[in-house]
């Protein structure tokens, strides 16, 4: 960084003086002057070569709202603009940073949404695969009658009372197989694992 000499920083100096007054002209040949440096100053903060224009726009609208407020006495005209292009660039960052992470909340919160409902997640699926094909494999080797009962009972929800009033057999014998099979499947499925 140059330090501007004394006819530049006087040439400042009476620019920011005219823009306070309105003067338009002051205002783009102070642009002219600066730019340059200011959107360097700009990218280096902001890190991208589109969000340093943005900044630079809204800093020199800021210097030719509050020119006016500017005193040469208190600092010298490059250090007054830079600290309005940091704060602006500052600024920018922060509502960035308040956008992506209002947007990083709302995915996930659908992500969660999605991925946290009622669905298994894929291992619990191959999990469960593994179980039914298990528990397939321990059906099969059970006596007919039993499968049968076994089956409508757990399947189909089915009572003791409305097997045995469906299958035309006594409760005891539909309570007896049940109680079979199920301890035939605990002991097969409990050799399969």
């Amino acid at each position: 960084m140059t330090i501007p000499d004394d006819n530049t920083q006087a040439l400042l100096i009476d620019l920011l003086s005219r823009v306070a007054q309105g003067d338009e002209l002051a205002l783009k040949q102070l642009y002219d002057l600066t730019s340059g440096r200011f959107y360097g100053l700009a990218l280096r903060i902001v890190r991208a070569g589109e969000l340093a224009e943005d900044v630079l726009q809204e800093s020199y609208l800021s210097i030719w709202r509050s020119a006016a407020d500017y005193r040469a006495s208190l600092s010298p005209p490059l250090a007054w603009m830079g600290l309005i292009v940091r704060s602006r660039a500052l600024d920018l960052l922060r509502r960035r940073t308040g956008e992506r992470v209002q947007l990083t909340d709302s995915l996930d919160e659908l992500t969660e949404d999605t991925l946290e409902g009622d669905s298994p997640d894929p291992a619990q699926c191959a999990d469960a695969s593994q179980q039914a094909q298990a528990l397939h494999r321990c059906l099969a080797q059970l006596k007919g009658p039993q499968r049968e009962v076994l089956s409508l009972a757990y399947l189909r929800e089915l009572s003791h009372g409305d097997l045995a009033e469906q299958l035309k057999l006594p409760l005891g014998t539909i309570k007896s197989w049940i109680r079979r099979g199920l301890e035939q499947l605990r002991l097969c499925m409990g050799a399969l694992h």
